[in-house]
């Protein structure tokens, strides 16, 4: 009886268990492949639902699926903390009071470290960050080349090399994802300045395209795996870049395979047909401009709405070009929002706080450094006088979307203070700007003259100034929606250091800012350290660099051109930047950054990959494992790094290549491979890098293929793309 009554309990529980197996939706169940979860749910829908999928039913979010329980997706700001709330539907703060992240350095300063594991460790604190504030896209990281120091929002980018692009940006991708909350990598493409971005139209050879303005994307599609890119405001070749036929179908999702969502730039769709033919997948901003107004709840008038269902039930559009897009949409749920096994993250913590600190320590760069200005030992000098607002003003603020609410940010002053004890340091501003205001320019509130006398009386007295200049987030400075307008120190800095230095020559300055500047006074100022925005743990860090706690490594993402007709870009006139308002052609085409100036012979102030120590380091003579290579090999390049010095630093080694007799023309030489080494005092290091063949191939635009030719290559260990220390040839056969 008893076996009987447990037969009967065991075939009750399995038809049981039978039925909740059939109840669950395979989109649902959790064991299935994401594709058969993708078709099933996609096959759920109507046609309405579909097209909610596509579109922004906020500010910061689509919709989902409220009769599947397919989450809404919520999006956010940016590229170097989790940006506060905004409303629902306007620009306004939301004004929550639990909404204050870690500030990491701007992205120019995680270039400035050449250290992939360190850019690993800040995608995964960023994420970590969001996935605590339930975003499901962080907008960010910006792989934009920084073709020209004019460009408003080079601080947001990686800098001007496309290999040190490429090699930064798929670690930071990775550790943003591995908290299931997707990178959207940006602008696709050519967004390379601000001025006109909305509509410029972009001319650019095949070849720059794929050898400049496209690798840091291909490499965080194929390599990062990156799960959402957001296309640019500008045009290419006559077609808006967010639904741009060659850009999105062809090469995007086309040649690289890209199996995730191309989101716009807020209010970078223009066309339904276009959008709905080109590969765009998700429509944020529109009716907007992209920027502070708006049309309330006009969601469903986007181009990608109710035009786009329209059009399908007309039969003017295939209900499969939608589907296509829902699928993507539905690919990116079930890796963020409907993976129940994706961590928690965390938020505002210590070990974020210690990452950004980390980041800023090893991306200041020591520029210049006479008779061992610094480091200021904390006994060193009695009376230091720190002069300049960027001593002092928050620079989390500002800069358009990448603005930030802080748990805390830690000044330069601060952190000098905290080092050097309050009595020893004295502060005055010095210069003033305005308040930080998104699209227009205010005028500095202050009286210039009065901040000039002040500065000069301290001055007299000071046994060391340290000087706080550079750029900030202002409208024009180094911030979203406008470029620069002068080369200049703005707020009248060059000339006030020229009059603090006629009271004072013991004086060091410390330019924060996310571009190149002039500097006229170069020659007569003993030391020089580039800053940059460097977020939360600004001041701690640049004390800790000042004071030697920390021996700087950072070195230069981008060159320095002396004078701003040196740029490549600028050199050709308006037509090359910024073009004429309607058209720009990029006639510098691959030769960008150092290799416009290595291959011209126009020497850069500071070069590319420049940048000093406390220490010095000591180079060996360049060899590789092989002096012929097949065009499938790896070359393996070795060498020794020496610290000479009496001080623990890192020296960022860089391995750049030239062809001897190409048949069209290269650059004098191109990054090819680096590495971030630590050495103790007195300590060697055999340092070896790996170059694959293939890397040393140009794209040949007649073809459409990367041709490596049959020649001889010279590999170059270098300090810097201006300092070779070795150097050593190699045939491929």
């Amino acid at each position: 009886m008893k076996k009987l009554f447990f037969c009967s309990l065991l075939a009750l529980f399995t038809l049981q268990t039978q039925a909740q197996t059939k109840s669950v939706p395979v989109y649902l169940d959790e064991s299935k492949p994401i594709e058969a979860r993708v078709n099933d749910a996609l096959s759920k829908m109507t046609l309405e639902e579909k097209i909610a999928m596509i579109h922004a039913q906020s500010k910061f979010s689509t919709p989902g699926c409220r009769r599947l329980g397919i989450p809404e997706i919520w999006m956010s700001d940016g590229p170097h903390g989790v940006r506060m709330e905004i409303d629902w539907d306007t620009w306004n703060h939301a004004g929550w009071t639990n909404d204050s992240c870690t500030a990491f350095p701007a992205l120019t300063c995680l270039a400035a470290t050449f250290n992939p594991e360190l850019s690993l460790e800040y995608g995964n604190a960023l994420g970590e960050e969001a996935r605590f504030r339930k975003k499901d896209i962080i907008l960010g990281p910006g792989v934009n080349i920084y073709r020209t120091p004019m460009n408003g929002r080079n601080f947001e980018y990686l800098g001007e090399d496309p290999y040190l692009a490429s090699k930064m940006v798929v670690p930071f991708i990775q550790g943003v994802q591995q908290n299931g909350v997707a990178a959207c990598m940006k602008h696709f493409a050519l967004n390379n300045q601000e001025l006109w971005r909305g509509h410029i139209d972009v001319e650019v050879s095949d070849r720059a395209l794929y050898e400049i303005y496209l690798p840091a994307f291909k490499a965080g599609v194929q390599e990062g795996k990156v799960w959402a890119i957001m296309g640019s405001y500008n045009k290419f070749r006559g077609q808006y870049c967010s639904h741009n036929e060659r850009l999105v179908n062809k090469i995007l999702k086309g040649e690289w395979g890209f199996d995730g969502v191309l989101v716009t730039d807020w209010g970078s769709a223009h066309d339904t047909k276009e959008a709905a033919l080109n590969g765009l997948d998700i429509e944020m901003g529109s009716w907007t401009n992209g920027l502070t107004w708006g049309e309330s709840f006009a969601y469903d008038n986007y181009f990608m709405a109710q035009p786009y269902l329209e059009m399908i039930r007309k039969g003017e559009l295939p209900e499969s070009s939608l589907d296509e897009k829902v699928k993507r949409v539905l690919r990116l749920n079930f890796r963020t929002n409907m993976n129940r096994n994706r961590p928690y993250g965390s938020f505002a913590t210590q070990e974020h706080a210690d990452v950004a600190r980390k980041v800023a320590e090893q991306g200041i760069v020591l520029m210049k450094n006479e008779k061992n200005f610094f480091p200021i030992g904390q006994n060193r000098y009695k009376k230091i006088v720190v002069i300049g607002e960027n001593a002092t003003r928050s620079l989390t603020v500002g800069g358009g979307s990448s603005e930030l609410k802080v748990k805390q940010e830690v000044s330069p002053l601060e952190g000098l203070k905290a080092k050097y004890g309050e009595n020893n340091v004295a502060y005055t501003m010095g210069y003033g700007s305005g308040p930080t205001v998104y699209d227009n320019f205010v005028p500095s509130p202050y009286n210039a003259d009065s901040l000039k006398r002040e500065a000069l009386a301290l001055a007299k007295g000071a046994d060391v100034i340290l000087f706080f200049g550079g750029l900030n987030k202002n409208f024009q400075q180094d911030c979203e929606g406008a470029d620069r307008i002068t080369y200049d120190l703005p707020f009248g800095q060059n000339e006030l250091i020229d009059d603090l230095l006629k009271v004072n020559k013991n004086l060091g300055i410390i330019l924060v800012s996310g571009n190149a500047v002039s500097m006229p006074w170069l020659d007569k100022v003993p030391a020089l350290m580039q800053s940059w925005y460097l977020g939360s743990e600004a001041g701690s860090a640049t004390a800790n660099v000042i004071a030697g706690d920390i021996n700087p490594s950072g070195k230069l993402p981008y060159s320095i051109p002396k004078k701003l007709e040196d740029n490549g870009a600028i050199s050709f006139g308006t037509i090359s930047y910024p073009g004429d308002s309607i058209k720009q052609i990029y006639k510098e085409d691959i030769l960008v950054g150092y290799r416009w100036h290595d291959t011209k012979k126009i020497p850069a102030l500071f070069p590319f990959g420049y940048g000093l120590s406390y220490t010095t380091f000591e180079y060996g003579k360049a060899n590789t494992d092989k002096k012929e290579y097949g065009k499938d090999e790896t070359i393996k390049v070795s060498f020794t790094v020496t610290n000479k010095g009496k001080v623990d630093g890192a020296e960022s080694v860089q391995v750049y290549a030239s062809q001897a007799k190409p048949s069209v023309e290269r650059p004098e030489k191109e990054l090819k491979a680096f590495k971030k080494v630590f050495l103790k005092a007195g300590e060697t290091q055999t340092v070896e890098l790996a170059v694959p063949v293939k890397d040393l191939a140009f794209f040949d635009d007649k073809t459409h293929n990367w041709t490596v030719e049959s020649d001889q290559f010279t590999l170059h260990c270098a300090a810097s793309s201006a300092d070779v220390k070795s150097s050593v040839a190699v045939k491929i056969k």
